[in-house]
């Protein structure tokens, strides 16, 4: 079968591709790594994922987007050419139609890159749209309708909030905080409690495992291995939940503000639709525990996390591939 289509959601942790009638195909992390003296790609997602923190100093484990948007061209052109190249497979023999998935406040500059780079990665034609209309078509909202929906999506570099009604994005805001900075603050606050040095994968795996928005009473525990900072020898410790969420409050707290300045942007008629059906949360963060109850505490307004939060982008561009030609008029040529 040959593939004329994708679903791109490129995302600053992660990279989900999908592909009509088939699915979610690749699912790996938006990592290159690349050879310094020559600058050659020697690995891209899972395989340079699990180069992080491992490398010899002539071979780098890099992030080509930052906060959503392309932080180095180059990178990212091989990286969307190794994404497309195994979606597609070595026997297609037509370029396909991509839609990628950009931040609410990307410029046009930022959006040019985008497009450039997917072309010159091997796509036909390259559509970018925004993720938050994305991630609300992927979590089922009907977007076309004139009642007002609140999509809360928490990625890797970015959380984006936005009211959407009428198939568009009536008041938005985007914040740079999100996975990435929550595995910082978890980085942080292990090293300021207990002197001890974690890497990012480790860090990662606590905000997996036991990451909490909320402390509670059964607490969850996770057993880790870092450095001591005071002899540099390797130490074993326990984590628990309550701990992640003191280290990851000050975040959530940002986030929390960010949505309520969105309040503050929408019509009252809006607002009153958002407070009868509630907030939908997807992306990554999505996945964080007892986080609709912080929502639910911080803004009075019922939250739910959206099914499978982590695939709503991509689905969403999946749906959009499958009416291609009724969405070009619309959501495509929105600026």
């Amino acid at each position: 079968m040959f593939i004329r289509k994708i679903g791109i959601d490129l995302g600053t942790a992660n990279t989900i591709v999908f592909v009509p009638g088939r699915g979610f195909i690749i699912n790996e992390p938006t990592i290159v790594a690349l050879s310094v003296p020559d600058n050659t790609v020697l690995a891209v997602g899972k395989e340079a994922k699990e180069m992080v923190g491992r490398t010899p100093a002539d071979i780098v484990a890099y992030k080509p987007l930052r906060e959503g948007v392309i932080a180095d061209y180059y990178i990212t052109k091989a990286m969307l050419k190794y994404f497309i190249g195994k979606a597609v497979g070595a026997l297609n023999l037509f370029k396909p139609d991509v839609v990628i998935s950009v931040p609410a406040g990307i410029t046009q500059t930022e959006r040019r890159a985008v497009i450039n780079a997917a072309k010159e990665a091997g796509a036909k034609e390259a559509h970018v749209v925004r993720e938050p209309i994305l991630a609300a078509l992927g979590a089922g909202i009907p977007i076309n309708s004139s009642s007002g929906n609140m999509i809360v999506n928490i990625g890797g570099g970015t959380s984006e909030t936005a009211v959407i009604a009428l198939g568009g994005i009536v008041s938005w805001a985007s914040l740079r905080v999100a996975g990435n900075k929550f595995d910082q603050a978890i980085m942080d606050y292990i090293k300021k409690k207990y002197n001890l040095s974690i890497g990012e994968q480790t860090a990662e795996a606590i905000k997996i495992e036991i990451g909490s928005a909320l402390p509670t009473k059964h607490k969850l525990e996770i057993q880790i291995r870092g450095r001591d900072l005071a002899s540099g020898l390797p130490k074993n410790l326990t984590v628990n939940s309550n701990e992640t969420a003191e280290a990851l409050n000050h975040y959530l707290l940002d986030i929390a503000s960010a949505v309520q300045n969105v309040f503050n942007e929408t019509p009252p008629e809006l607002v009153a639709d958002i407070m009868a059906k509630g907030i939908i949360i997807s992306g990554g963060g999505a996945q964080l525990k007892h986080l609709p109850e912080f929502f639910k505490r911080m803004l009075g307004v019922n939250a739910y996390v959206a099914e499978e939060p982590l695939f709503c982008v991509a689905r969403g561009a999946g749906l959009i591939l499958t009416h291609l030609d009724t969405y070009k008029r619309t959501l495509l040529n929105k600026r």
